[in-house]
């Protein structure tokens, strides 16, 4: 790592976990003007063990004393609330899945977050511990890349970053693996070296979704059916389920080879499943998007070839983008499982995160027909 000639002010999002910590060391050797704060976005979690915000807020006053940087904590809770969690118990009630991961960063961390560390702390420069990357093409040109350790890259999530803000952004742990970034971090003696990554929807953590979601959403009871319109038993509302789930459909019966959604029919309120994780009707051959974000703004000639993801540490595959009338046709070269609308695409060229968008439908293989 080569040392910074000018003294540059970063506002570092601190959020206890050893990511961000490492991030904050990095960026202060490097010689930036470092300045950490701590978001609390979410107000219902502080005598829960998980996601628990005192503990994580707690944990930051020590990096910070251990590091020597100043650390700020501000309370964003409510505009995650409005920004964030409505939209995703919205797009519940209308039977898709969102990502609260991709809105997060869209509307919190990269929008509000990023105003508030631009124009209010006058920084130079945002900064996070993300498993990203980005380089710089052309004047105020840039591109994302993937983080080096292809387990923990984290584009996928950032794929709705924008040119002005990712010019101003510095992801300092991108260019190492993970295990790379515990060992520095039990180098430096950081409280949080061995701290367990967080998984999962933090707003929910160990919680029971059924049990949390039940508690913002009603529930509506409906059939269970197979592909031959056959009753095979009920369910307690299509938002506690998505395309290719297994578990908790509760059908009984001692099945040989399990039952997976493949369908959810929002006007009947009925629940479509078939038998075999490689049953046909689990894979489309493509998908259509609404819209598209592209990050770095270069004019595309469609039909355009690329490689895309419709869900996080899904393989990369072969596609084909066709668009008409603002409505975006993607052709897999082959078959993709479990294809879910409210998720994102997010599009590849080698390394390069070109941007993406949320699953609108997916192009079945072939038709529901009886006895699949």
């Amino acid at each position: 790592m080569k040392k910074i000639i000018k003294t540059y002010k970063v506002i570092l999002g601190l959020s206890g976990g050893v990511d961000s910590a490492v991030s904050a060391w990095i960026l202060k050797i490097l010689g930036y003007n470092i300045k950490c704060v701590f978001i609390k976005s979410w107000e219902n979690d502080d005598k829960k063990t998980f996601c628990n915000s005192k503990k994580d807020y707690k944990d930051c006053v020590k990096i910070c004393k251990h590091l020597k940087i100043k650390l700020i904590k501000i309370n964003f809770s409510n505009e995650y609330w409005y920004n964030v969690f409505l939209t995703f118990l919205n797009k519940l009630k209308k039977s898709k899945t969102p990502n609260p991961d991709i809105l997060c960063n869209k509307k919190i961390k990269f929008d509000i977050f990023f105003k508030f560390a631009i124009k209010i702390l006058k920084g130079d420069f945002l900064s996070t511990g993300h498993y990203v990357n980005k380089q710089r093409i052309k004047k105020n040109n840039y591109i994302l890349l993937k983080g080096k350790d292809k387990k923990k890259d984290q584009s996928y999530f950032l794929h709705l970053i924008n040119q002005k803000q990712l010019k101003k952004c510095i992801f300092p742990i991108g260019k190492f693996k993970k295990k790379t970034i515990r060992k520095i971090a039990s180098n430096i003696n950081l409280i949080n070296s061995k701290k367990k990554d967080s998984t999962g929807i933090c707003f929910i953590g160990k919680k029971n979704f059924f049990h949390f979601i039940g508690k913002y959403i009603k529930n509506k009871p409906g059939l269970i059916l197979n592909t031959n319109n056959k009753i095979l038993g009920k369910h307690p509302g299509l938002f506690f389920y998505t395309i290719g789930q297994r578990k908790n459909l509760n059908l009984g019966g001692g099945y040989k080879i399990p039952y997976y959604v493949i369908k959810k029919n929002l006007k009947k309120n009925t629940l479509i499943v078939a038998k075999g994780k490689n049953n046909k009707l689990l894979f489309s051959k493509g998908l259509f998007l609404k819209k598209i974000h592209f990050i770095y703004k270069k004019k595309i000639d469609i039909p355009f070839k690329c490689k895309i993801k419709t869900r996080y540490q899904q393989k990369e595959l072969s596609c084909t983008l066709f668009a008409k009338k603002n409505i975006f046709k993607i052709i897999f070269k082959i078959p993709i499982f479990a294809v879910t609308p409210g998720q994102s695409a997010v599009f590849y060229i080698k390394n390069i995160c070109l941007g993406g968008g949320e699953i609108y439908k997916s192009i079945p293989i072939n038709k529901i027909q009886k006895n699949q």
